[in-house]
């Protein structure tokens, strides 16, 4: 048993007892604030890591004091200052740095590189301990020859074979003790992972293990262009998180090794794949090198597959061997893929996407319908529900300028904000990429909605994301798409299907393409695409109710529809007060939103009945009359009621249009929905 300690060395008290605590993880530690008092801890030589903050690191005493196989940590706030100071060590010390502070105490980055560097001492003190052993052991073998050669000529050949045979077998004794010791620290390492990337840290020992050149690791997916398939964790030994996996991906029922293992559920063993039919274009394009021999085990959730262990290229030493992996191969992977299975089904892989925790798109859509289902059970009058599709503005330049990683690193950070900015009853998905799609309860109308979406915008704005000064606006921002149903806030349907949730998505997804400025067919271009006044916004995918006949059937056969309105002109959230002509007055109500085309009005009471209305917009100081046709009308639900009605301006001379757009054209400036 490694038995070693860790000590923490840091000029500040309170500092080096959080680390020590924290370190604690993986064994005992203990924390000093000085390089005379480390001296006399590291004395007895029991130190497997010295934990040394950035600013004592330069001391001979300590330099003089850690010795191979121990290790050391470094940390401080400065990674370039980190940096140099790990390169004035002495050679052939395992070193590694952190950026951790009282300021930024990145607890998960801290841990993760201790455990690295443990790790590594614990190894280096075992191999010593082992080349001393085998030391010993060598002499021991050397005199047992030298007994064997004076002896040779007294005993018949059959009792050397029987000998030689009894060596042989302790020689694979020995071996397969150590692989045990291998599969045991695996073992270990899968079940402590609390989250995927650690769980995913274990594909080195994996390859080792086996002898193999590399190792890819799969999870069941399933969408409706392409079905089930195969969406690697980890490809070729790299763990991928961006969201461009189609080059990687093996559908359900292509012609391909790790596929076949999924399709029918048990192990694909193959030496010499040259002429192998499922030998796929991905293995040939995309693996490093060219494949000889591969292992594909799938990975089994109770009867269901929900993923595939796959290897490539048995080893022997230096070169490939020719012929596979063998029998004990499988047996490991086979023993590996149902230890992995409880690991990945405790982490929740098949609900959860792996690098934001945030749920995958069907689940999502799954855990709608049991809502929604949920209320409709219950006849219970919530209002309407929306769907909001977000999406981070020119996420491109910034994976391009600061590398995949720190893509990756950002989405995970921007997964936590969006979690926080929503109410408990809503639920959130990574759609794609770094596309997010919400499912927001009880909203009253579209322009709720909208309110509840602008403060999610307004919180990923406030936030301050590393290196999002080198955006295109110096900030990093989303652009958000908002749709609502059932259509007129009513009790939500009985029948809601996937399908729906699909329609759905795909009109929030369109009113997000007009919040970044992209044109549509039966959209008015607003200026060029991407120009400075386009992303960062909330629009609506805003519908229309009218009244329909049906030939024969009369008034009374009158039926709801709903179709789209043809938006022309850009709307905003902007309150403005509107006198509204009623029985030779006055009736003061006020703009919900408002465009160049129309504008819809909140008032606490009915409308004068009639298609058209007269009304002055109160814009600023300054009064406009105009006349209006009456579109649609509504009475909101609550108690007391109020009503929404939606208005299209008509006969505005130019120097009305002119006023209106320049008073509208300020909220454009300013990048953001009113």
């Amino acid at each position: 048993m490694f038995e070693k300690r860790i000590l923490v060395i840091h000029a500040l008290s309170a500092e080096a007892d959080r680390l020590a605590r924290l370190a604690r993880k993986y064994g005992p530690a203990s924390a000093v604030t000085d390089a005379e008092a480390a001296r006399s801890a590291v004395a007895d030589g029991d130190v497997a890591v010295a934990v040394i903050d950035a600013s004592l690191s330069r001391s001979p005493a300590l330099r003089d004091l850690v010795r191979p196989p121990a290790g050391v940590l470094l940390t401080g706030d400065d990674e370039a200052e980190l940096a140099r100071a790990a390169d004035d060590w002495p050679p052939g010390l395992d070193i590694d740095f952190c950026r951790s502070s009282p300021a930024s105490p990145r607890e998960t980055a801290f841990l993760r590189s201790l455990g690295r560097v443990f790790e590594s001492a614990r190894l280096r003190t075992e191999a010593a301990e082992l080349r001393r052993a085998l030391g010993l052991q060598e002499a021991k073998v050397k005199d047992v020859l030298a007994e064997i050669r004076e002896i040779k000529g007294l005993l018949d050949s059959g009792l050397l074979r029987e000998i030689e045979k009894r060596l042989a077998i302790e020689a694979r004794y020995v071996g397969s003790q150590k692989e045990r010791q291998r599969l045991e620290s695996i073992l270990r390492r899968i079940y402590g992972a609390d989250d995927v990337s650690s769980l995913l840290d274990i594909v080195p020992e994996i390859r080792d293990l086996v002898q193999a050149e590399s190792v890819t690791v799969y999870i069941m997916e399933e969408n409706e262009a392409i079905g089930r398939y195969l969406k690697p964790l980890v490809w070729d030994n790299a763990f991928l998180t961006h969201s461009d996996f189609s080059q990687f991906i093996a559908p359900l029922g292509a012609q391909d090794f790790a596929a076949s293992a999924a399709r029918f559920g048990h192990e694909v063993s193959v030496a010499g794949i040259a002429f192998d039919r499922r030998l796929s274009k991905r293995y040939l394009s995309f693996l490093r090198t060219p494949p000889r021999s591969l292992l594909a085990v799938p990975i089994m959730h109770a009867a269901r597959v929900i993923g595939v262990l796959e290897v490539v290229n048995k080893r022997a030493g230096a070169k490939l061997a020719d012929e596979g992996f063998g029998r004990e191969d499988q047996q490991t992977l086979r023993g590996l893929s149902d230890h992995m299975a409880i690991a990945m089904t405790k982490l929740n892989l098949i609900q959860f996407d792996p690098l934001t925790g945030l749920l995958r798109p069907e689940p999502f859509f799954e855990k709608v319908l049991q809502k929604v289902n949920a209320l409709s059970k219950r006849r219970r009058e919530e209002g309407a529900m929306a769907l909001v599709m977000g999406d981070v503005d020119w996420f491109k330049a910034y994976n391009d300028r600061n590398g995949q990683e720190a893509g990756n690193k950002l989405l995970r950070e921007l997964s936590h904000v969006l979690k926080l900015s929503i109410r408990e009853e809503d639920l959130i998905c990574r759609y794609g990429g770094e596309e997010f799609l919400f499912f927001l309860m009880g909203v009253k109308s579209v322009e709720e909605a909208s309110l509840l979406t602008e403060r999610i915008r307004k919180n990923v704005e406030d936030h301050y994301f590393e290196s999002q000064e080198f955006q295109p606006r110096g900030n990093l921002t989303m652009s958000f798409g908002v749709t609502v149903f059932p259509r007129g806030g009513g009790e939500p349907p009985l029948a809601l299907t996937r399908d729906d949730l699909r329609r759905l998505a795909g009109e929030a997804d369109l009113a997000m393409a007009e919040a970044k400025g992209k044109r549509r067919p039966g959209l008015e271009p607003r200026g060029a695409a991407d120009g400075p006044a386009d992303k960062n916004r909330v629009c609506s995918f805003v519908w229309q109710e009218a009244l329909e006949a049906r030939p024969g059937d009369g008034a009374a056969g009158a039926e709801r529809r709903f179709f789209r309105e043809k938006r022309k002109y850009e709307r905003f959230n902007v309150s403005t007060p509107v006198l509204i002509r009623e029985d030779g007055g006055f009736r003061v109500a006020k703009t919900v939103n408002i465009s160049l085309e129309g504008a819809r009005i909140v008032s606490d009471a009915p409308l004068p009945e009639g298609p058209s209305l007269d009304a002055i917009l109160v814009i600023e100081d300054k009064a406009t009359f105009v006349k209006t046709d009456l579109v649609y009308s509504e009475r909101s639900g609550g108690e007391p009621a109020f009503y929404y009605f939606g208005v299209r301006f008509k006969d505005l001379t130019y120097k009305e249009i002119e006023g209106l757009e320049s008073y509208l054209s300020r909220f454009r400036r300013q990048g953001a929905v009113p």
